[in-house]
């Protein structure tokens, strides 16, 4: 498994793996696309892509493997970020009744998609950034703009610089902990850990504002 790990982050292919991921994980948060982005920019920080096993250290003896390029992994995923979640958006604009039946259903996401018209009305698309290291915040988000047929204008923007933030921390995980750490398990687990870390306390953000609503409510009645 290490062997196959190291062949593809040393290949081209892993540019077009991640943008893949990253694409598609809108639509299924469990894709470990932020472990992709994270494992080729260690294997970028440690300057070669070799894992530690002698069969794998023979053959790099014999050529050596190529390393990910830090500004190509975060422009792919970037790219790939804002490319899924305008396909989200569309499909959820286009969605109709049936999407809005099933927002309905979920006081989560009618409570998100809510918080999320409010706030890129008033230009204060930070909850999208936030939301983007969440535990499927990018899917609410995505979805609930389109749903609530937020404008293009008001919604991209922000979805880029999302994409851009995201990618950037993944790709700076990834490297910072190679160098500190050593292109070993080890650093990549620590930089995955600060991945999930950062996702948890966007997660906790995003609810504050529903329970102090709530709270509010409560006081006032």
């Amino acid at each position: 498994m290490l062997e196959s790990v190291a062949a593809l982050t040393g290949s081209p292919w892993i540019y077009a793996v991640v943008a893949v991921s990253v694409l598609l994980d809108v639509f299924l948060p469990v894709l470990p696309s932020g472990v992709l982005v994270i494992t080729a920019a260690t294997a970028a920080a440690a300057g070669s892509t070799t894992v530690a096993s002698a069969a794998t250290a023979a053959r790099a003896a014999e050529q050596v493997p190529e390393v990910p390029s830090l500004l190509a992994l975060i422009l792919c995923a970037t790219a790939a970020s804002v490319l899924g979640d305008l396909v989200a958006y569309r499909l959820a604009w286009r969605g109709g009744e049936r999407l809005d039946r099933a927002i309905a259903r979920s006081r989560r996401l009618t409570s998100a998609q809510e918080r999320l018209g409010g706030a890129l009305a008033r230009g204060g698309g930070i909850l999208v950034i936030v939301a983007r290291f969440a535990p499927a915040g990018r899917s609410v988000v995505s979805l609930g703009a389109g749903a609530a047929h937020r404008k293009v204008k008001e919604f991209l923007p922000w979805s880029a610089l999302a994409g851009a933030a995201w990618a950037g921390y993944s790709v700076g995980l990834g490297y910072f902990g190679g160098q500190w750490l050593g292109a070993t398990w080890v650093g990549t687990a620590v930089s995955v850990l600060a991945l999930f870390v950062a996702g948890a306390l966007a997660a906790y953000f995003m609810r504050r504002p529903v329970a102090e609503a709530a709270a509010a409510a409560t006081t006032a009645s």
